[in-house]
């Protein structure tokens, strides 16, 4: 199997990236693209009290374990399926499914630390950044972490203040200028990631010809 293209997507919690990634996936037959995350890699927490899990930091390099999600991209890279048990955040209410992630024409490599890790970040071949502005961000941090992952708004917020946003400043902002997209998402509207996704999705069809596009 020849590499496969690699299109590394990043951005601020709350930016939008689970839409984008579906949006862009619709795009391709399911054996030309594959999705690793990033969030699968997180060192497991789940013994810690609930105070502590309130106080650990998750949005730091060192809570991803860096060396098997490289593994495993290397893997795809070489050919081979990748199993991983998904990551729930911690919540009792989820049961982990079991992943298998094939080898395709078009990798996905989706996480807050991709372009920081040079190991994953020399891989990439297309960078593309999301974001949207702080409130806007946080609204939908707040709608999501209390209703799928079950935390209360004291946790949310503790960690938003004292986590998120210093993670992002650090380890993904000083990154946005060598990305080859810039997409801000500060509205609700599905065209503005569906019409990112088209464009995105046409010009990797006009480089790799045998890539069918949907």
């Amino acid at each position: 199997m020849n590499k496969p293209y690699v299109i590394g997507i990043a951005g601020s919690s709350g930016s939008g990236k689970t839409f984008f990634l579906r949006s862009f996936l619709n795009h391709f037959l399911p054996e030309q693209v594959t999705l690793i995350s990033q969030d699968d890699y997180y060192i497991p927490a789940n013994t810690k009290t609930r105070e502590e899990n309130r106080l650990y930091n998750f949005d730091v390099p060192t809570s991803i374990n860096r060396e098997a999600f490289y593994h495993d991209i290397k893997e795809l890279f070489d050919g081979k399926t990748v199993h991983k048990e998904e990551y729930t955040f911690n919540n009792p209410d989820l049961k982990p499914k079991m992943l298998e992630i094939k080898p395709a024409p078009v990798l996905i490599v989706e996480g807050l630390f991709i372009f920081h890790y040079e190991e994953v970040n020399d891989l990439l071949d297309f960078r593309i950044f999301l974001d949207a502005e702080e409130s806007v961000a946080l609204e939908r941090r707040l709608r999501r972490d209390l209703l799928e992952r079950g935390y209360d708004h004291d946790d949310v917020m503790y960690k938003w203040e004292n986590h998120v946003v210093p993670s992002y400043n650090q380890y993904l902002l000083p990154y946005r200028p060598i990305c080859d997209m810039v997409i801000i998402n500060n509205t609700d509207d599905p065209k503005i990631i569906d019409d990112a996704a088209n464009k995105i999705s046409f010009d990797l069809k006009e480089k790799n010809s045998h890539i069918t596009i949907i």
